[in-house]
């Protein structure tokens, strides 16, 4: 039993488990540990995006690696394109919020249109009993269904991402990696001699790889410049349009030494939409950028407490240190989160993802914040 008076999934020998394999070491790791435990295991690789002419996605690259390691894994190695599953669940909708202002997380959108939908039904009708990712969470089960756990590894906990998914579709889930750190896992690659053991771990949004993100997104979204002004209202410069920016960035703002200014870095600390300024200040905990309060749209309870405790704890971002807190339910669904210390950066379209002790309960895109300053 884990902590929490949670059962462990059971996984019977010879279970079926389809893995979805990204040609990365964590997902060959899973499916390796999988092997081993005495399951019939299957790949699965997912082609999300084919749009790339000019060489950035290393999707073609990583299908060959994800083969290599099935090979020596001696398992089948199936191949699906989703991409146009991705570009209308997801990627409609990431151009949509920054377009509106917003600084979206796609993350969140692919693990749950993509990768616990379409993939867990791919899956299924391949005759999975379960399926398993690379993902360092975990998965227990209460009397009343599965419950998603911080993983052991609160350095590569991943839980932040999954908070979207509805708790329906962690039904028959798999984490292997939830109970491991990340140095175990390249030496379980590097023991089983597993030919990705030395690759590298991917970065950034896997639809625009390697290449400048305002190259990309001007693609799609026509820029807008306007002036950049101080926290007083000066102007210092201009920008290149909002969507570009977002809260206490600090690097590619191109302000250089202003007449009579002090020497020290400028961050963003709001944006101003209805003028088109994007206001600037050499203060990283401006109280512009600081939030004592969020409120989210309608919330997503993966598992909803009753009753919900007085002191929960939240993250706004990945890797984040959980934030003592507590949340008020409003009308429509929405929840208020007020943390006991106030927050840098709480940038809508990011979430606000609450943690009942080691269970992730849910999570809210975040609409608003209240500012210090």
């Amino acid at each position: 039993m884990t902590s929490g008076g949670f059962e462990p999934v059971e996984v019977p020998s010879g279970a079926h488990v389809v893995v979805g394999m990204s040609g990365g070491v964590d997902s060959s790791v899973t499916a390796y540990l999988l092997k081993e435990q005495g399951c019939r295991v299957s790949g699965l690789f997912m082609v999300n995006w084919t749009e790339d002419e000019e060489g950035y996605c290393t999707a073609a690259q990583d299908f060959q690696d994800a083969r290599s390691v099935a090979e020596e894994l001696d398992i089948p190695l199936h191949r699906v394109d989703f991409s146009v599953e991705y570009r209308e669940r997801v990627f409609a909708q990431f151009l949509a919020d920054y377009a509106a202002g917003k600084t979206p997380n796609p993350d969140m959108l692919c693990n749950r249109e993509i990768k616990f939908q379409p993939f867990r039904d791919y899956a299924q009708r391949l005759g999975a009993d379960f399926v398993a990712t690379g993902h360092y969470a975990r998965i227990a089960m209460a009397a009343d269904g599965p419950v998603l756990l911080q993983a052991a590894d609160s350095n590569k906990d991943q839980t932040y991402f999954l908070a979207a998914v509805d708790r329906a579709q962690f039904r028959d889930v798999l984490f292997p990696l939830g109970e491991l750190t990340k140095p175990e896992v390249r030496a379980i690659a590097t023991r089983a001699g597993l030919p990705v053991h030395r690759k590298k771990d991917s970065t950034g949004i896997c639809f625009i790889g390697e290449r400048e993100f305002r190259d990309f997104l001007s693609t799609y979204l026509k820029p807008n410049p306007g002036d950049i002004v101080d926290d007083s209202g000066h102007r210092i410069g201009r920008h290149q349009g909002l969507m570009y920016y977002t809260l206490g960035q600090r690097r590619g703002l191109g302000i250089g030494g202003t007449r009579g200014g002090r020497e020290a870095p400028w961050y963003v600390v709001a944006k101003d939409p209805e003028h088109n300024r994007l206001i600037v200040a050499q203060d990283a905990a401006h109280p512009l950028l600081m939030s004592g309060e969020i409120d989210t749209a309608p919330f997503h309870w993966i598992r909803r407490p009753d009753p919900l405790p007085e002191q929960v704890q939240a993250r706004i971002r990945h890797r984040q240190a959980l934030q003592a807190c507590h949340a008020e339910p409003l009308a429509g669904g929405c929840v208020r989160v007020h943390f006991d210390a106030p927050q840098r950066a709480a940038v809508a379209g990011q979430y606000a993802v609450l943690y009942a002790g080691e269970e992730c309960v849910g999570c809210g895109e975040i609409e608003s914040a209240r500012p210090l300053g």
